[in-house]
This record gives structure tokens, sequence and C-alpha cells, in this order.
């Protein structure tokens, strides 16, 4: 039977965490044995404390405690290598802002195991009730069904990923399997095999495509990432890092170029390298850094002290 770890990484989320091991309890595991794996990124609050308590009495659940914030690459990347070292055959990366369908192990578990040339897969994703982009476009009884995510493209031209059916009420148009660009990060079910053989996220990133690039090296070796939408999980989905946010400004601007660096053409990184003069004469604060900090190589947390 395949072992599943689960890592959870949490930064000042206890409420989140704790909300999301409810769900994690009540997960079929009749095809597979799962445990979880918490990563605590230097929470500054009573997330440990809290978390500790959750869990104390759960034999699957286990709790790192790092001194420093790794962001999301480095503190996923801790928790992945302990799954790996306890023989996992599967490691689900999930957000800690999530709700799981009871079957979605189950599910994932059941596809990959009959596909061995499929690398990575993330399930359908639907914006958890409150948390839609677009709160008044739909009945009561659309909402636990609008969709944040049902596979994948990434504009190769602008770097950026888009997620195939957002704000759309689900009536049954993403219900087959499909081969995708990338997997989301908000949850990502990684073979564990493939991630020995690709390695594990690029902590140069920090935070902001890390998923994407970790998706395009599973790919470049030959192996396929998919969309499963029989495996079903709601996602709070943050507004407070959104467009135009100070975090998002920093690490989409840095990242970006970054991702393009290795993966676009060069017409694209000529484009984006005019576009960062443009940042550097007239973006916001955070823009600016992101700029000067991708051609000084900060990587990493970079100069983000937020």
């Amino acid at each position: 039977m395949p072992k599943v770890s689960i890592v959870i990484l949490n930064w000042n989320g206890y409420k989140d965490t704790i909300e999301l091991f409810k769900s994690v309890k009540l997960l079929n595991h009749s095809n597979c044995e799962i445990n979880t794996i918490i990563v605590d990124n230097a929470s500054t609050n009573e997330s440990i404390t809290k978390i500790k308590s959750a869990i104390s009495s759960q034999k699957a659940f286990e709790l790192i405690q790092n001194q420093s914030n790794f962001g999301f690459a480095g503190g996923n990347n801790i928790g992945i290598k302990k799954a790996i070292s306890l023989g996992s055959d599967y490691v689900m990366v999930l957000n800690n802002d999530t709700i799981l369908d009871s079957n979605i192990v189950f599910n994932l578990v059941s596809f990959m195991e009959n596909k061995p040339q499929v690398g990575a897969a993330s399930p359908k994703m639907y914006f958890a009730k409150g948390f839609e982009f677009h709160k008044n476009r739909y009945n009561t009884n659309e909402l636990g069904k609008v969709i944040w995510y049902a596979g994948g493209d990434i504009d190769w031209k602008n770097m950026y990923g888009s997620n195939h059916g957002v704000d759309q009420f689900d009536t049954g148009q993403f219900d087959q399997p499909l081969e995708t660009e990338f997997g989301s990060g908000a949850c990502l079910f990684l073979r564990s095999s493939v991630l020995k053989d690709v390695g594990l996220f690029n902590e140069k990133y920090f935070l902001y495509l890390e998923d994407t690039d970790l998706c395009i090296r599973i790919r470049q070796r030959g192996y396929l990432i998919y969309f499963v939408p029989s495996a079903i999980l709601w996602h709070k989905v943050s507004q407070s890092s959104g467009i135009g946010s100070l975090l998002n400004d920093y690490f989409i601007t840095r990242n970006r170029l970054l991702f393009a660096s290795k993966y676009a053409t060069l017409r694209t990184n000529i484009a984006l390298f005019k576009e960062s003069i443009r940042f550097l004469i007239n973006g916001r604060e955070w823009q600016k850094k992101g700029v000067m900090d991708y051609y000084l190589k900060k990587f990493g947390k970079g100069s983000w002290q937020n």
C-alpha cells in the first residue's frame, strides 16, 4: 500500500491550519497510508502552542519548527525531505488555507498509481465560500462550486501562470483529467521518485513561481503534469497578497525576471528587460526593489523585511 505524506506550511496561520486538520482527519485512506508533516516557518504568534495542542493526541501528525522563515520554497522543502526520509511514495504539498474533500487523497493516489508517467498532479480547486473574487456574482446555491483552478497555462510572453476556469460556476465543464502546463502550489501531489530525479523547489524564488518552476523541470525530464477533477478542495483565496500588494510587487517582479532568464525566449527576455527599466523609473517602491535585487542577484528572501 503506497504511503502519502501531507506537508502543510504554517506561518502565523494556526487558525486555518487547525481547521484544515479537521478535514485531514476525515480523509479516506483505504488505498494508502497517510501521515501529516506540519512545518512552522518561524511564526511570531501562538502558532506553535496552538498546533501542538491540536495534534497532541494525533499519532500521524508531526510538527517541525523552523528557526527562520524560509519562504514557501524553503519551508516546504524541509517537509518534503522529511517525507522522503520516511519512505513516502507521494508528497502532497498543501496550503494551510484549504479544506479537503474526504476522497481527495484516495482519488489522487488512484489516478497516479494507474499513470506512472505522471510526475505531479493537482486537484480541482473551488473558492471556499465567502472567498470568491466577485462575491455578488453568484446565487447562494452556487457558492462552494465556483472554480479557482482547473488546470493552467503559462503565458510565455508575459511569464505569468493562468488558471483555467477562474470564477466559473462548475457545471461539469472541467470533469475530465487534463494534461496541464503546471500544477498549483496550493495543492501539488508529487511522486517521490520524481522529486529525487528533478530536485525540490528552487529556494531562490522564496515565494511565487517556485511551483511553476518545479513543474517545468518535471516536464523537461519527460514526466507529465495532470489536473485531476475527481479530487477536490476548497481554497480560502488570499486577497492580502494579490495584485498591487507590497508582497506581490516585490516577489512577482523579481521572480518573473528570474523565471524568464531560465525558460523564456530571447525576445521575451528583452521585453522584460525593458519593462524592468520602466519599473526602475516609474514603478512602485517594491517593484523597484524587486528589479534591483534581481540584477544584484539577491534571491531568497532578498530585501523583503515585512
